[in-house]
């Protein structure tokens, strides 16, 4: 990586796209859509800014979608079971405390990035980064791999 150095303004911006992950969760943890949505229009709000917020604020986004899609199908999942629709299985328990822990997981790591990028680091997650490297689509960023 290149050493850029991003503005104080860069950092806080930066590090608010994952805390405001952390924040919907707590507002709106019975629908998952509150917390997509939440860090959807915080995406959108800094779509403009600079490359160092803009690939935060996609990589926290693109985590996002894919706890929506766990969270959604757990809560499909319990609205059958406890409408009669579906019984309560091994599986479904299984699935409820694999979710339980991804969303855990996914609370601890945004609190942590968001630490971290507040100090001007880079952070890189496991699959996520890579979208957000496509997505974002700027090889000459100082925030890509190189």
């Amino acid at each position: 990586m290149l050493n850029y150095k991003p503005l104080e303004h860069e950092k806080e911006k930066a590090s608010n796209g994952y805390l405001m992950s952390v924040m919907a969760v707590m507002a709106g943890l019975p629908l998952p859509i509150v917390n997509l949505l939440a860090t959807f229009l915080f995406f959108i709000l800094n779509r403009r800014a600079t490359p160092f917020v803009k690939w935060h604020c996609t990589q926290a986004l693109v985590s996002q979608l894919t706890i929506f899609i766990m969270n959604s199908a757990a809560l499909t999942w319990t609205i059958k079971a406890f409408t009669g629709s579906t019984p309560f299985t091994d599986k479904y328990f299984a699935y409820i405390i694999v979710v339980l822990v991804f969303n855990v997981a996914e609370v601890v790591v945004n609190i942590s990035a968001a630490i971290r990028v507040r100090k001007g680091a880079t952070v890189r997650w496991w699959f996520w980064a890579a979208l957000a490297d496509m997505l974002v689509r700027k090889p000459a960023s100082p925030y890509h791999a190189q």
